[in-house]
């Protein structure tokens, strides 16, 4: 589904099945450097279940027309444009990693669009290495190469997923690097510039849901524990995902969508 967005195309991945009128909206975000296809498996779960899904490309990520926004405010800024663009009054927000910060920004400014929070692989804070961010400032392929090896847990570098033929990691590189040049620099400088985690998830007063992958290396467990305690005014669930490193939907995708499914009642 295409709309626009301060005059510009944004892509959101719909499921393929349409939705009720008043079907409940579940909104997904994405990470840095990404786009909406990580959100694939969970896409087409809850479009069958019956719900509006909206898997967002970001501007300059995906099929969505820059300009690439620079803040994890002003990427939450944007997504309430997008809500209004795509007739959401509502919506629950389910966002991985860069996107578990702007589903918290949302959620903490705009309280009366938000539902409810899914936060997957989430951190108080997202301190990027500065070598990192050099070669991706260089579009040099090393970069995605290395969010990749850190990102897929133990079991995802040796291949094995529940749906047989599929290599997620080889997936997961592919769309970093077909991202635009300097997408992935400027998302990872947004995410380690963004010091309001603790600040945003204190004033978040809708239902959270917590995903932790244990052998995460990117936002260790404990970070992803540190937000949630900080979820005072809200109804918190935290659930840990075994043998699961920073892509959690995409390496366990039935644990994500059963997971999700509890916390909607779905």
């Amino acid at each position: 589904m295409d709309v626009r967005v301060d005059g510009r195309v944004a892509r959101a991945a719909t499921g393929g099945i349409p939705a009720a009128a008043d079907a409940p909206v579940l909104v997904f975000i994405h990470g840095a450097g990404m786009d909406g296809s990580v959100w694939l498996f969970q896409t087409r779960h809850f479009a069958r279940l019956g719900f509006r899904v909206l898997a967002v490309d970001l501007p300059d990520h995906g099929h969505s027309e820059g300009p690439v926004l620079s803040s994890i405010g002003e990427m939450g800024d944007w997504l309430v444009r997008f809500l209004d663009a795509a007739g959401v009054e509502k919506a629950t927000l389910a966002g991985h990693s860069m996107g578990s910060l702007i589903a918290l920004d949302v959620a903490a400014r705009y309280p009366g669009r938000v539902s409810g929070i899914a936060l997957l692989g989430t951190s108080s804070s997202m301190q990027v290495h500065p070598d990192l961010v050099a070669a991706a400032e260089a579009n040099a392929p090393l970069a995605p190469e290395l969010v990749t090896d850190w990102g897929f847990g133990t079991r995802a570098h040796i291949g094995s997923h529940p749906q047989p033929g599929l290599w997620v990691m080889g997936g997961g590189l592919a769309v970093l690097m077909n991202s635009r040049p300097g997408v992935l620099a400027n998302d990872l400088k947004a995410c380690a510039a963004f010091g309001d985690a603790l600040a945003r998830a204190a004033a978040v007063a809708c239902p959270a849901l917590v995903l932790i992958g244990d052998g995460d290396r990117m936002t260790p467990p404990k970070a992803g524990r540190a937000v949630a305690d900080a979820l005072a005014g809200a109804a918190v669930e935290v659930r840990t995902i075994a043998d699961c490193g920073h892509m959690i939907m995409d390496e366990k995708p039935f644990e994500t969508a059963h997971a999700l499914r509890a916390f909607l009642g779905a």
